[in-house]
């Protein structure tokens, strides 16, 4: 895996020109080049019926060339990955990173509900190669299969998505009923998750100074789980399986 932190020094000022196309929940729309986009409650792609979003959150601008997506809030973060998941970064407020590959992720979480669009350039600054791949090392193949199980239960409802949109994240309480686990369990298997992703440089999964995992962090793993597709549709299976069992046998694995 391949983390870019954004706002990196040196970036290339090259005129590439074109469009961007805007991806959500069966909306499509074209940012003309030269453009300025909001992302926000009150905005050019607007979430105005959830009050935890900022009125002007994200910025989508076009100079000389380059489009740039910034973080103009001042508490949410986003998740901005590659088509792929095989790049990706952590956008906090008053980032701005450059958005040089044809097709762009973003994941953000205003309270409960998670947030997922695409941004597809007419003319990509970047194409990443058919033999990119990821490195054996990466966190998504040290996980063990009991891992993989609670990861895509705590995504479920944003790998469920068939095109980019939106979807309540499910609370604890109710991952731990769908795996049959302990409340207290399920809290301490997401706490040691949440571990081995800072042990490999993912941001943003610190605990609180009592600790605790803030519900900030449950998300940001989530996004970026899906973001890097380290979970997929196709883990569903596997989970749907291990719930039918605990459901059947009274499992608590």
């Amino acid at each position: 895996m391949t983390i870019v932190e954004a706002g990196l020094p040196g970036e290339a000022e090259t005129s590439v020109g074109g469009a961007l196309v805007l991806e959500f929940g069966g909306r499509r729309e074209r940012i003309p080049a030269g453009s300025t986009f909001i992302v926000g409650r009150s905005a050019d792609l607007s979430f105005d019926d959830n009050q935890y979003v900022h009125r002007r959150f994200l910025e989508i601008t076009q100079r000389e060339g380059i489009w740039r997506l910034t973080n103009i809030g001042s508490g949410l973060t986003a998740s901005v990955a590659s088509a792929d998941g095989m790049a990706q970064s952590w956008l906090a407020p008053g980032a701005s990173m450059p958005l040089v590959f044809g097709t762009t992720v973003v994941m953000f979480t205003a309270g409960e509900t998670m947030y997922e669009f695409s941004l597809t350039a007419e003319s990509p600054f970047y194409e990443v190669s058919s033999q990119w791949s990821s490195s054996a090392g990466d966190v998504g193949d040290l996980l063990s299969p009991m891992q993989r199980i609670l990861l895509t239960a705590l995504a479920e409802p944003m790998l469920r998505l068939k095109v980019p949109g939106s979807a309540e994240l499910p609370g604890l309480d109710v991952v731990a009923h769908r795996l049959r686990w302990t409340r207290e369990k399920l809290e301490r298997r997401v706490v040691s998750l949440c571990g081995k992703f800072a042990r490999h440089g993912v941001r943003g999964l610190e605990r609180d100074a009592e600790g605790r995992l803030p519900d900030s962090v449950r998300s940001r793993l989530v996004e970026h789980a899906v973001g890097a597709r380290i979970v997929t549709s196709d883990d569903l299976d596997l989970l749907d399986a291990f719930a039918a069992g605990n459901a059947v046998y009274g499992m608590a694995s």
